[in-house]
């Protein structure tokens, strides 16, 4: 693989300045000295458009049944067992500041096919915002993995899109076909750390055009950020 990269920009700022900008009456630019978190009541003021778009560069997922996985078959291209996999599912949380937390809630199977980090595969994204259906189904092409560190980048492709709330349901870059990725992070035993993981991110999102070029960059900002610590379940980075 090629030169690593790391993601463009923070999108926990972007949040930060979408959440702050309200706060200035006509989205003007906030002085980012003034600002201090909403609290719950300001936040029901927050136009939905401006949360979904929170949620779009914050994540999460939740379901009210168990995301759909395939189940790791037989390796494919190295008979030395030196492919890696990873799997698992659960749920997070999503603090998306001022008291507003959203349940979430993931499902994976994937393991490479080749040296070239080709993969195979499936995972399941679902949360609800208002009341509103952000639900991804995808397919895996390509999976990078930092052994060391119990990290693992997951690209594919949207296979379903069952979301309710826009500009997810009817947005280009959410339809099937259209690339889709997500990233986790494997901490160990439960003594050792909290597993973590991402939202899924479209094509486009931080500069990055395909999830081939996201596996090959293998974007990880500095302190886990963007990451979600897992509220229940379990997953496995394996080498």
């Amino acid at each position: 693989m090629g030169t690593r990269a790391g993601d463009g920009h923070d999108d926990m700022l972007v949040l930060f300045l979408a959440l702050a900008a309200f706060k200035t009456g006509a989205y003007g630019s906030p002085n980012l000295r003034d600002q201090r978190p909403l609290n719950q009541g300001e936040l029901m003021q927050i136009p939905r458009t401006t949360l979904v778009l929170a949620v779009l560069v914050a994540g999460g997922c939740v379901d009210q049944s168990a995301p759909t996985m395939v189940e790791p078959g037989v390796l494919v291209g190295a008979a030395d067992g030196t492919l890696g996999r990873t799997n698992g599912g659960g749920h997070y949380a999503i603090d998306l500041g001022g008291g507003l937390v959203l349940d979430a809630q993931f499902g994976m199977s994937v393991w490479q096919v080749d040296a070239n980090e080709n993969a195979l595969g499936n995972f399941h994204h679902r949360t609800e915002l208002f009341g509103d259906a952000i639900d991804f189904h995808g397919v895996a092409t390509c999976l990078s993995i930092d052994a060391a560190n119990g990290r693992a980048w997951i690209g594919g492709v949207i296979t379903q899109n069952r979301s309710v709330r826009e500009p997810f349901a009817s947005g280009d870059i959410y339809q099937p076909g259209k690339d889709i990725w997500f990233r986790v992070l494997d901490e160990g035993q439960p003594s050792e750390g909290v597993d973590r993981t991402t939202f899924v991110g479209f094509e486009g999102g931080a500069g990055i055009p395909t999830s081939a070029e996201y596996c090959e960059q293998r974007p990880w900002p500095a302190g886990n950020a963007r990451t979600n610590a897992l509220t229940s379940g379990n997953l496995k980075v394996m080498p």
